[in-house]
């Protein structure tokens, strides 16, 4: 059996090493980037190939992100195209209902496309929008994605934009 001292000994060392590894996962843990991050040179074709979206030939503007996040990174494309190739790309969507003006648009709970310079489109008056979940109507092309929000933004001349939103 050990002595009384022994045992304390015992104790107190154990409660240091508890002690240091418990400090040095902070000192990784503050070198590590926090949550959410955007990806260093990720951009639209990054974003393009895992929605798998064609960015229509002779689009202009077009931008794109990749957020970090623990659980699922979020991809954002948008582009300016004429209308009717917007419409187009909403429809290979195969969202299951089609792309429409929400009555009521809330604004979004974090800047997102602010990051690429371009205000939200929920804020945008006129903005239309479809909602698509890839595994819900079996769309075998887009097997790892959970779900995209496009949005289609009319302008002058015959343009639109284009806001894809995926995770």
């Amino acid at each position: 059996m050990l002595d009384k001292t022994t045992r304390r000994l015992l104790m107190v060392l154990a409660a240091s090493l508890l002690l240091s590894s418990c400090s040095t996962s902070d000192r990784d843990r503050a070198t590590r980037d926090p949550y959410p991050y955007w990806e260093q040179g990720a951009g639209a074709p990054a974003a393009a190939n895992f929605m798998k979206v064609d960015v229509p030939a002779g689009a202009t503007e077009v931008s794109g992100a990749v957020q970090a996040n623990p659980q699922e990174d979020v991809y954002l494309l948008s582009f300016v195209t004429d209308a009717k190739k917007a419409v187009q790309i909403a429809e290979g969507l195969r969202s299951e209902k089609p792309i429409r003006t929400k009555a009521v648009d809330l604004p979004p709970d974090q800047e997102l496309f602010g990051h690429l310079g371009l205000p939200e489109p929920q804020t945008l008056k006129g903005a239309r929008w479809a909602g698509v979940c890839p595994p819900c109507v079996m769309d075998h092309r887009r097997g790892s994605v959970q779900w995209i929000d496009l949005y289609v933004y009319d302008m002058a001349g015959g343009k639109a934009r284009v806001y894809l939103h995926a995770f």
